[in-house]
C-alpha cells in the first residue's frame, strides 16, 4: 500500500514579514520611506490634533451615526465618568501586588461584553481612566473623579495630579495620543484582529492586544530610556559610555526599528511637541547630546544597517514631561493604541472571515499500516 505524500506548502514565514493578512483603509506604514500615513493624512499633518480629531478619522464609517470630534468628544466624557463610577473597590483590591500593566489587563477584561452603547468609546474611555487610576493607586493617592467636559487628554492629567494642568501639557499629551494611536498591522493590533475575527467581542480583543503590548519588544521599552540617560549621567561621558555599551553588543534603547529603515517618523512629531512644552525637566539637550552621539556610533560600527531614533526615545521624555512615572508608559502607550485597536476590531468584524493560516509541518510521518 502506497503511503500517500503529505501536504506541501510553501516555505514559513517567520515573524511573517512581508505576509500581506489584512486591506484596511486605516494606516499605512513605509519603513523605507520613513513615511505614517493615517487614512489619507500624513502623520505631520496631523501635527496640532486633539485626540478626538483623530478618533472622529480612524472611526469614520465604524460607528454608528458617524459622529464628529465634538460629539465623540462629549461621548468620551460620560464613558469616562461612567467608568469612574462603576469602578468597585474589590477591582481596585485586585490590582494589589500586580505591575501598572497588568493591573490595566485586570481592569480591561472586567468589562462586561453586555455593556449598553459603544464598545469602542468606552475602551478607549477606560483605557484613560484606568491608566490614571493605576498611576494613583501606585502613589497611594485618592482617584479623582473625571470631568467630562475636559477634553480626553486634559482630564487623564488632571486625575493623575488631582486637578488641572497647564493646556501646554494638554496639547503635548494630545500630541503623543495622536503619534500612536495607530501604526499599521504591528503585533498588539494583529492580535485584535485575529480575536476580532473569532467574533468575541471589543473588549476581548482589545485585552488581548493589550497582553501583545505587553512584551518588551512591542510595548515595553519606553521607559527604559529614561534609564539609559539616568546611567549615562552617572556613569561618565556620554561618548565613552555609549561605546562601552556597544561594545558589550548591547541594545541603545530609542535606536532602531523593526520597519523603518530610516528615521522613525513619530520621534520628529514627538521632538516637536516636547520643544513646545518648554523642556520641564531639562532632559532635552542632554538627551539631544545622547542621540547625536548614538547615531554617529551606530553608523560608523553597523554602516550596514541603519539604526535610526525611533519612537520610543522621545516618548519617554514627553510622558516624563507631563507627568507620568516610567512605569505608567506603556499604559499611556495603550491609551493613545486604543484608537487604533477598537477601529481594527471595527474593520476585522465587517470583513467577516475569521483568520485561519496555516502551519508547515516539520515533524515525523507516522509510518503506514503493513510497513
Amino acid at each position: 500500500m502506497t503511503r500517500p505524500e503529505p501536504a506541501i506548502h510553501p516555505a514559513s514565514t517567520p515573524g511573517l514579514e512581508d505576509v500581506v493578512a489584512a486591506d484596511t483603509v486605516l494606516s499605512m506604514v513605509d519603513g523605507v520611506a520613513g513615511r505614517l500615513v493615517i487614512r489619507g493624512h500624513d502623520l505631520a499633518a496631523l501635527a496640532g490634533w486633539r485626540f478626538e480629531d483623530l478618533l472622529a478619522l480612524l472611526w469614520r464609517d465604524f460607528l454608528p451615526g458617524d459622529p464628529g470630534a465634538d460629539e465623540i468628544g462629549q461621548r468620551l466624557g460620560a464613558a469616562r465618568l461612567h467608568i469612574f463610577e462603576t469602578l468597585s473597590p474589590a477591582l481596585l483590591a485586585g490590582t494589589d501586588g500586580l505591575s501598572p500593566v497588568e493591573a490595566l489587563r485586570l481592569m480591561l477584561a472586567s468589562l462586561p461584553d453586555s455593556h449598553a452603547g459603544d464598545h469602542a468609546v468606552t475602551a478607549v474611555a477606560a483605557a484613560g481612566v484606568y491608566a490614571a487610576a493605576i498611576h494613583r493607586l501606585r502613589k497611594g493617592e485618592d482617584v479623582p473623579a473625571p470631568d467630562p467636559a475636559a477634553s480626553h487628554a486634559a482630564d487623564i492629567l488632571a486625575m493623575i495630579h488631582g486637578g488641572p494642568v497647564e493646556q501646554e501639557k494638554a496639547d503635548a499629551l494630545d500630541a503623543y495620543l495622536v503619534t500612536v494611536a495607530d501604526h499599521g498591522l504591528n503585533a498588539s493590533t494583529f492580535t485584535a484582529r485575529v480575536i476580532a475575527s473569532t467574533r468575541a467581542g471589543l473588549f476581548s480583543s482589545v485585552t488581548g492586544a493589550l497582553c501583545a503590548l505587553k512584551g518588551p519588544l512591542h510595548g515595553g521599552a519606553p521607559g527604559p530610556v529614561l534609564d539609559m540617560l539616568d546611567a549615562i549621567g552617572r556613569h561618565g561621558k556620554i561618548s565613552d559610555w555609549i561605546a562601552a555599551e556597544l561594545e558589550r553588543g548591547e541594545r541603545l534603547m530609542g535606536f532602531g526599528h523593526r520597519i523603518y529603515r530610516v528615521r522613525d517618523p513619530r520621534a520628529d512629531a514627538l521632538k516637536r511637541a516636547l520643544g513646545k512644552l518648554g523642556d520641564p525637566t531639562g532632559r532635552l539637550a542632554f538627551a539631544e547630546e545622547v542621540e547625536r552621539e548614538a547615531l554617529r556610533q551606530l553608523a560608523q560600527r553597523r554602516p550596514d544597517r541603519r539604526l535610526e531614533t525611533n519612537v520610543e526615545f522621545f516618548t519617554a521624555l514627553i510622558l516624563e514631561a507631563v507627568g507620568f512615572d516610567r512605569d505608567s508608559f506603556t499604559n499611556v502607550f495603550a491609551a493613545g493604541r486604543m484608537a487604533g485597536w477598537t477601529a481594527h476590531v471595527r474593520e476585522q468584524e465587517r470583513a467577516n472571515r475569521l483568520i485561519r493560516p496555516k502551519s508547515r509541518y516539520t515533524g515525523p510521518m507516522p509510518e503506514s499500516a503493513g510497513n
